[in-house]
């Protein structure tokens, strides 16, 4: 049985893809997407899914990765993968190619209010370590400039309370607290992938996104990316958000049949079909 099918549904929401009208998909200019677990498996990008954003940039929409993998994880996609860009750290940074093969890094908050947050951060995730019995630091944390991040599904297996756990603790100490489908983060500031997603389309294009929101599409499959799912018309979750749909106050409006790279490629698959019959 598909994992699909034992999704609830709404007149509005988890509808299945071929539900997703076509002239929606044929306005579209852009696609912004969150990483694990839905352009990668274990770690990895799927092959489908990676010939999938060659294929959105080659027909000449925006692609733009929006994940909370921080920096230094997401340094050597930025120049291999076809994006315009990716926002790491929930928001906080943006990566994009330059000539020549590098990587320009821009940032929501000032050198001297990243260093701030910085020591504060570390002093909690210290803490959460002491406190919280299983819970220890992503090992993709010394990559991270701006969150902290603690592993549950990646290399470990944290319960639902562990998790709940870890969450209050960051958010008694002033933090946002968001799970993805392997960490928990924590982080200081305003950004989350919604802002993030709004200051790279005025970063990269001079334009606001809030006033083309229809004509962007949203993929993921976690509860960090809720807020994506309820402000995108076009909002997909790929087919294992399953797993997370009890923990999610807004639901993706459609749902693929593939789970991770295999469901990204079907959206990328329904979107330019709909451009070649326009």
């Amino acid at each position: 049985m598909p994992a699909s099918s034992s999704l609830p549904s709404s007149p509005n929401h988890l509808l299945p893809l071929t539900r997703w009208a076509a002239p929606a998909r044929s306005a579209l200019i852009g696609v912004f997407t969150d990483i694990d677990d839905t352009l990668t498996t274990d770690g990895a990008i799927t092959p489908d899914a990676l010939q999938a954003l060659a294929d959105l940039k080659t027909a000449g929409l925006a692609v733009v990765a929006i994940t909370g993998r921080p920096v230094g994880w997401s340094l050597p996609f930025v120049n291999t993968w076809p994006v315009d860009a990716i926002v790491a750290e929930n928001g906080a940074v943006a990566l994009l190619p330059t000539a020549g093969g590098q990587v320009e890094k821009r940032y929501q908050q000032d050198a001297a209010t990243r260093a701030t947050h910085f020591a504060r951060m570390q002093a909690v995730l210290a803490r959460i370590e002491r406190e919280v019995p299983g819970a220890a630091r992503a090992t993709d944390s010394p990559g991270r400039e701006t969150d902290i991040a603690i592993d549950h599904s990646e290399f470990v297996q944290l319960s639902e309370e562990t998790i709940a756990q870890v969450v209050a603790l960051m958010r008694s100490e002033g933090m946002h607290a968001t799970v993805s489908s392997i960490h928990i983060n924590g982080w200081y500031g305003d950004n989350d992938k919604l802002e993030g997603a709004r200051w790279i389309v005025r970063e990269l294009w001079g334009r606001t996104l809030d006033d083309e929101m229809d004509r962007w599409a949203y993929v993921g499959d976690s509860t960090n990316d809720q807020l994506m799912f309820r402000s995108f018309a076009s909002s997909i979750g790929v087919a294992n958000v399953a797993r997370f749909v009890p923990h999610l106050e807004h639901l993706p409006r459609y749902v693929t049949a593939g789970e991770r790279g295999a469901g990204f490629a079907e959206v990328a698959r329904a979107i330019l079909s709909a451009r070649l019959t326009r």
